[in-house]
């Protein structure tokens, strides 16, 4: 097989995921998408007669669908009603029916209580009534796999009656997820040998975890065509993921497909934000930290030959590496991500950079690259002063229905001097005992005329805080930074950097 046909079932089954309702303009921007950007082959977008609201999200696909001469890529779920999915259709403007019949005897049995032949034939006049009305019909076997498993003689006997009908594909689900690898590829390729005229779809479900394995077994058992659901929503435990069978198809099978890799990932990002589901941070391929290396040796072999690469690159699907800072990090890490900043640190202040990264990590705190530029700003800035004075210790007391307390211990040169204060907060109760021991040593002070408090851009850290403070002195404007997870901490650096540059003056 040279190329695979792809119908994706985000807007049918993959509604079917708990608490997702997709809006009819949500349902028209995905479809757009799926067809025009993605490049799936077909799309499955509702099921007849559900409600108001999937009427109109199927009428406005198909006003598109037919301006751009799609209408044969878009399907719906029907149902052997005696027309009336039909009529829904009709109304709606759409013009491919997946008609839902049972592919189990069990079900056929228990459910609709109906005899094999019965539902032959009720099969047959509702493909009659869709020709008439101009409606293509592919047919859905639901719960084949068990059919396969307990009632084989019943599936082939309905393959058998229903092959020369006007019906498009044959789309066989693994309904409740039942199936392993080597099951699926058995049943398939008994499928496959015995009707080598029909198409065939698969349609896996992820009960056990194994619908991409499943699919690759369809797959290699010459399926012609395969159902997905973009992050694997769907009910239970949601279809197979279309960014998975993507990468197994393209790598593995090398089978072509018409999907647009680098689209993959900003249809993964569109369905996250319209279905309110997120996406698991290592979901292969389009979780948050699939192409994030961690270890300071996977960086380190990155550098040297790629060594911890694999095909699966970024790249193709729209999306970078990066390299995760902690502290696991090591230089390799952090070097990588300097020259993504365009910077160059020698080894000193290299070495510092790192060292406060580990520091971070084993605080368990989280940094990200937006991080980095405020730490090596923060360590190139105290490296460049002659530091005299140290806040030494310092208590920090807050009570409820009390003022704020200070105690603090500050090194001025050889001595050290000690106070305390109330204020209004904790920083201003720091601040008026600082000013005491200013005052007890003649000391002049300078003027706070402005208080900033940033984050790194995106506010995603949750390691730093910059404060950043401007001081008045002697007619000097002075700027100065501190920078730790904690607000009034880095307000303390900033003070005494601003404390070490008056001493200047």
């Amino acid at each position: 097989m040279s190329r695979l046909e792809i119908m994706d079932t985000t807007l049918r089954d993959g509604e079917q995921t708990q608490g997702i309702s997709f809006s009819p303009g949500e349902k028209l921007q995905l479809a757009k998408f799926l067809l025009t950007e993605l490049g799936v082959d077909r799309v499955e977008i509702a099921s007849a007669r559900v409600s108001e609201g999937e009427f109109k999200g199927a009428e406005k696909i198909a006003r598109w669908a037919a301006e751009t001469g799609l209408t044969e890529q878009v399907e719906v779920l029907g149902f052997i009603d005696n027309g009336k999915s039909i009529e829904w259709m009709a109304n709606a403007g759409l013009k491919v029916l997946n008609l839902l019949s049972k592919g189990s005897l069990r079900h056929l049995e228990k459910q609709l209580r109906k005899t094999p032949e019965q539902h032959v034939a009720a099969i047959k006049n509702e493909v009659a009534l869709a020709e008439k009305a101009g409606v293509a019909v592919n047919l859905y076997l639901e719960d084949w796999s068990n059919g396969m498993l307990l009632s084989p003689d019943y599936v082939f006997y309905m393959l058998d009656a229903l092959k020369e009908e006007n019906i498009r594909r044959f789309m066989l689900p693994d309904t409740l997820g039942i199936l392993n690898p080597d099951q699926t590829y058995a049943f398939c390729k008994k499928m496959r040998e015995t009707y080598l005229e029909l198409h065939f779809d698969f349609h896996a479900h992820n009960d056990y975890d194994l619908s991409v394995a499943n699919v690759m077994a369809a797959v290699k058992a010459g399926f012609n065509g395969i159902h997905t659901t973009v992050n694997g929503l769907g009910e239970r435990a949601g279809n197979a993921p279309l960014s998975s069978i993507v990468g197994i198809l393209h790598d593995h099978l090398k089978i072509k497909t018409n999907i647009r890799e680098k689209r993959i990932n900003k249809a993964s990002i569109l369905v996250e934000r319209f279905s309110g589901i997120r996406v698991p941070v290592n979901k292969p391929i389009v979780g948050e930290n699939v192409f994030t290396q961690t270890s300071g040796i996977h960086a380190d072999g990155d550098s040297k030959d790629n060594l911890y690469y694999n095909d699966l690159l970024p790249e193709r699907f729209g999306r970078v590496r990066k390299y995760a800072l902690g502290k696991l990090s090591g230089k390799a890490s952090i070097r990588k991500n300097l020259e993504t900043l365009g910077y160059h640190l020698d080894d000193e202040a290299l070495r510092q950079v790192t060292q406060r990264i580990i520091e971070l990590g084993d605080k368990k705190e989280s940094v990200t690259a937006d991080d980095l530029p405020y730490i090596i700003a923060d360590v190139l800035d105290n490296g460049s002063l002659d530091k005299q004075i140290f806040i030494k210790n310092y208590t920090l007391t807050l009570s409820g229905g009390m003022r704020p307390m200070a105690h603090i211990r500050v090194q001025i040169k050889d001595a050290v001097y000690e106070n305390s204060s109330v204020g209004d907060g904790q920083y201003d109760a720091f601040m008026k005992a600082l000013w005491k021991i200013y005052e007890d040593i003649g000391r002049e002070k300078p003027v706070l005329t402005d208080y900033r408090v940033t984050i790194p851009p995106g506010g995603k850290t949750d390691a730093l805080v910059e404060t950043i403070i401007k001081w008045e002195f002697k007619g000097h404007a002075i700027t100065t930074k501190g920078l730790d997870g904690d607000q009034t901490v880095a307000a303390l650096k900033a003070t005494e950097k601003m404390l070490n540059i008056i001493e200047q003056y």
